[in-house]
């Protein structure tokens, strides 16, 4: 058989993240199997050995590149409101606490999606969840910087850091909330991210 080229082998490795983003995010890492996963990327099961040695090394680089994406989408926000701060984090905002983010774990952020895995999968697990989480908040503290400079107000560096942990934490928080009862009580689920998505901007 001839020999597979490195670019071969790393584009496989990109499907088989891909695949595993989406599945983890929709069924959760213990709820779906490398075979599941395999398949989904059009591959067979015994090749996933050759890109990683576990699952919990998949779920590994699955929220590396989950943040990664994240805050690439949460860059793109900020370029296209250069003269408004606020604009861009209230636009963060409707992007992020949505009907369509709800209902789309399998594409949407890592940090929604895999949050109780993380808490569940132990240090190494926690530390790239950790890893993303502070981009994202030092990220959002920039904005929060941003805003107050241009509305002629300068709180501490840690002042500011504060609002973004907050923000972001409520944020995540209200679309697993709304995820959690969209089947039960769909009209609640709305509710929930309306009622947060006013909230988080008079913040």
């Amino acid at each position: 058989m001839p020999r597979i080229t490195q670019e071969q082998k790393r584009l496989n490795r990109e499907k088989i993240v891909r695949a595993a983003g989406e599945g983890f995010r929709l069924h959760g890492i213990d709820g779906i199997g490398i075979e599941e996963l395999m398949k989904a990327a059009g591959m067979t099961h015994g090749g996933f050995y050759n890109h990683f040695s576990s699952k919990e090394d998949l779920a590994l680089e699955v929220y590396r590149q989950g943040f990664a994406d994240s805050l690439d989408a949460l860059s793109g926000i900020c370029e296209a409101h250069p003269r408004s701060a606020r604009a861009a984090l209230h636009d963060m905002v409707d992007t992020y606490v949505s009907a369509t983010h709800r209902d789309h774990p399998e594409t949407g952020c890592a940090s929604a999606a895999l949050a109780v895995d993380a808490g569940r999968h132990g240090a190494a697990s926690q530390a790239e969840y950790c890893r993303g989480l502070k981009e994202f908040f030092g990220t959002i503290t920039q904005m929060v910087l941003d805003r107050a400079h241009q509305s002629g107000t300068e709180p501490t560096p840690a002042q500011a850091r504060e609002q973004a942990v907050a923000l972001f934490s409520q944020m995540v928080g209200a679309v697993v909330v709304s995820r959690a009862v969209a089947e039960a009580d769909p009209g609640l689920s709305d509710e929930i991210l309306t009622a947060n998505r006013k909230q988080l901007k008079q913040a």
